[in-house]
């Protein structure tokens, strides 16, 4: 059975991680209050930042930029989005 949280972003239970996404207190943080669905739709943004970006992520500021705008994202304040960038209509 999956487990479930109470979902930062979207404000109701669903599917939760299966594990800490990274180390640390922020890890935690993120496996006990953002949900599966969320965890991938930011991991798709952020793969689209940095590509359109082009950042590296062996730059302590794209890393400390990213995670600002993680926070942002799951919070569901402003966040910077890929310029350009059209999603495909359904």
């Amino acid at each position: 059975m999956s487990r479930t949280v109470f979902c930062r972003k979207y404000q109701k239970e669903m599917e939760g991680l299966n594990h800490p996404p990274m180390p640390g207190p922020k890890g935690q943080d993120i496996y006990e209050n953002v949900s599966k669905q969320a965890w991938e739709e930011w991991q798709a943004q952020q793969t689209m930042l940095i590509n359109e970006k082009h950042l590296s992520l062996m730059d302590p500021n794209t890393r400390k930029y990213l995670q600002a705008q993680m926070d942002r994202f799951f919070n569901n304040e402003p966040f910077d989005k890929a310029e350009g960038y059209v999603p495909p209509e359904n």
